[in-house]
Order: structure tokens, then C-alpha cells, then sequence
């Protein structure tokens, strides 16, 4: 029970809401009706829950001290608390599976599970859907690679009277551009070493390193009724538009610690489990 309300929870987390105070930057829960569903499946008090989103407690030299959040600092923390409780649920049941079909035997076979979401291309794109789309590229292309390529390969090998095909089915121009030393992923991972590093340092560095050296780096044409784009990816399914906005943030996945203080104390014994003190982190999932 405690894993569906726990996934439960992980899809109201993208419901909650949030707004600006009148006259100030600080942010406030505009409702709270998905709030205190999360609340409920997690086993956590609601009013405590918004109080950390909105008000972490954070270390300050030897002291803690009350930061209140901005609205789009306070987005950006709920989806990562909601993809860490995810990550750690998901390896604990992996973990646990294994520890279940562990025979102590010699084995040859084994069960794989591939947990995807389908190409991606909306009117607002971001980092999401360019990790998605990166990985239906590597899956493309390895399906291109094994059908296509080893195939013919092995009819040679056989003596197979045949014509090499060239499918036009490269998709390496778009991979290497996101995963390869200086590509997207790279140029994002240094950007976050540098404090005054900000959307737009991130940009033009996209643009110094691949704009008009890469095919499938573009630059986007600005089209009326959609949201703004930064560049533009031509990949096998379709050239998709980018808005990197938040990215940086995105990419540090900061967790919201006064949350996780409310973890360790749930009524849910698995998201305690899930969450220990820092000195029993490495036990949790062997356990």
C-alpha cells in the first residue's frame, strides 16, 4: 500500500500551485487542495509540508536560518523532491526484487526492464523532454544500427548475393551534440560550476560552441502563439524547440532539506525508510 501512495503522491506533486505575495517576492500556495493530497499519501502534516516548500530552514555558517523562496524557486524544488522519492523508491524495489529471485545459483538469463516515454516534441520543450529525446535517439539509433547494419553484415558473411542499402539513418550528428566532451549536457554541467553562471551565459555558450558547426544545432524562428524558444534540435523525429529556461537549476537538483526533515518523520514507514539520517544513507536499501 505505502508504494501506490507514494506513486500517488509523486503525480500530485505536479499539481500543486503556488503564487506571488502582493508586493513581495516571497511565494505562497495558491490552494492547497493538491497539497494536502500529497501530504495525505506521504503521512506528512500539509501546513508543514507548504511551510518547508516556502520557507526552507537553510545553514548559514554554524547557524539555520529562515530563507523564504521565490515561486519559481519553489517549482523548481517540487518536482525534485518528487523525482528523488521516485529514484529511491523505484532502486528499493529493484534491490528488493533481486534479493527475492536470488538463488545463490550460477545463472545465464536474466529479466530487463526499459521504462520510456515516447518522442517528445510540444509547444513548450524542456530539459525533460530533451532527456527523453535523447534517449529514444540512442534507442533509434541502435535499433538502426543492429537491424540495419549488422544485418546486412551477417548476409555478406553468409554469402548472400546483396546490395548494401544505406538507409540514411546516422543519427550520431544529434547524439554527439548532446552527449559528447562539449555538447549540450557538458557546456549545462560547467555552466553549474560557476556562481554567476545564468540562462543566458548558457545560451551563448550553446551558441559559440554549435551554432553553424553542427546540422542539427539551430537556431528557432520566432513563431506567433508559441512560447519562446532558444535553439532548436533536428532530431530523427522532427526538429524540436528548446526553451532552457531554469535549466541550471534544473540540472542541480538542490533537495529541499526541511522537506526531507519531514521525510524521516512520515507516518509511512517506507518514505522514513527511504530518507535516513545522513550517517545510515548507505544501509537504507539493503535493508
Amino acid at each position: 500500500m505505502s508504494i501506490y501512495k507514494m506513486t500517488g503522491a509523486v503525480l500530485h506533486h505536479g499539481n500543486m500551485k503556488f503564487k506571488q505575495k502582493q508586493r513581495e517576492e516571497q511565494a505562497e500556495p495558491d490552494g492547497t487542495e493538491e497539497a494536502d493530497k500529497v501530504a495525505y499519501l506521504l503521512g506528512l502534516n500539509s501546513a508543514d509540508m507548504l511551510k518547508a516548500l516556502c520557507y526552507p530552514r537553510v545553514k548559514v555558517g554554524n547557524e539555520f536560518v529562515t530563507k523564504g523562496q521565490t515561486v519559481p524557486q519553489v517549482l523548481n524544488s517540487v518536482p525534485a523532491l518528487a523525482k528523488s522519492i521516485y529514484e529511491r523508491m523505484f532502486l528499493w524495489m529493484v534491490i528488493r526484487i533481486n534479493q527475492m529471485l536470488d538463488t545463490k545459483q550460477a545463472r545465464q538469463f536474466f529479466i530487463g526492464v526499459l521504462d520510456i516515454a515516447g518522442f517528445e516534441i510540444f509547444d513548450f520543450n524542456s530539459m525533460e523532454q530533451l532527456c527523453i529525446n535523447f534517449t529514444n535517439e540512442k534507442l533509434q539509433q541502435f535499433f538502426n544500427h543492429t537491424m540495419f547494419v549488422l544485418e546486412q553484415e551477417e548476409y555478406k558473411k553468409e554469402g548472400i548475393i546483396w546490395e548494401f542499402i544505406d538507409f540514411g539513418m546516422d543519427l550520431a550528428a544529434c547524439i554527439e551534440l548532446i552527449e559528447k566532451p562539449m555538447g549540450i549536457f557538458s557546456i549545462l554541467e560547467e555552466e553549474c560550476m560557476f556562481p554567476k553562471a545564468s540562462d543566458t551565459s548558457f545560451k551563448n555558450k550553446l551558441y559559440d560552441q554549435h551554432l553553424g558547426k553542427n546540422r542539427a544545432f539551430e537556431k528557432p524562428k520566432p513563431a506567433k502563439g508559441k512560447a519562446e524558444a532558444h535553439f532548436s534540435l533536428v532530431h530523427y523525429a522532427g526538429t524540436v524547440d528548446y526553451n532552457i529556461s531554469g535549466w541550471l537549476d534544473k540540472n542541480k537538483d538542490p533537495l529541499n532539506e526541511s522537506v526531507i526533515q519531514l521525510y524521516q518523520k512520515s507516518s509511512v514507514k517506507l518514505l522514513s525508510l527511504l530518507y535516513p539520517p545522513a550517517a545510515a544513507e548507505g544501509m537504507v536499501l539493503t535493508s
